[in-house]
């Protein structure tokens, strides 16, 4: 019986050092088939990121060539000018450019070209002129349409807060005006 169980002892310890190599094999594959999606998911988020960026792109040229062919062409600008009819033609065609700008500026934002306090700035600055801050105040009517929670109208607010800050400073160095939102 002694010799008995020593043999048996003798394979139980092979049977569970196998398990046990075979449990460490089969977790290193599961391991590595985790990596392969883990990679899988990620290229496909890029994929996915890229894509967006492109189409966002797209999205943007089109909107340069449909507002340049509405300054360039009254009777197209007819179509999508929403604007007071008692402001001047040549008024109209400039706030067209202003959305241009604006549109152009968000754009760069939206694809994370600029980070909210690099728009901040650059906002900032294109609201020096008193032309962008009449198209803001004639644009307001289309901004109310937008969805509350949206970036637009979270931009929104914070170029209303800008203009504001900027009309209330008592200082020259436009610069220099304002509260840049947190990232």
């Amino acid at each position: 019986m002694v010799t008995r169980k020593k043999i048996t002892g003798r394979f139980g310890s092979a049977a569970a050092g196998m398990l046990v190599a075979t449990a460490g094999v089969s977790l290193a594959a599961r391991q590595r088939r985790l990596e392969a999606q883990r990679l899988e998911i990620k290229r496909l988020e890029l994929e996915e990121a890229t894509s967006r960026r492109r189409a966002l792109a797209h999205q943007q040229r089109m909107h340069w060539e449909l507002l340049t062919r509405a300054m360039d062409d009254s009777s197209l600008a007819a179509v999508i000018d929403t604007y007071d009819k008692d402001i001047p033609a040549e008024k109209r065609r400039q706030f067209f450019y202003a959305n241009a700008w604006y549109v152009n500026l968000y754009h760069l934002y939206q694809t994370g070209l600029l980070d909210q306090q690099e728009l901040f700035g650059r906002l900032r600055e294109i609201f020096q002129t008193p032309l962008m801050r009449e198209y803001w105040e004639a644009s307001k009517a289309q901004r109310a349409t937008l969805e509350e929670s949206s970036d637009e109208t979270r931009i929104g607010a914070m170029v209303d807060g800008l203009i504001k800050d900027l009309d209330e400073a008592d200082t020259d160095e436009w610069w220099v005006v304002g509260t840049p939102p947190p990232d």
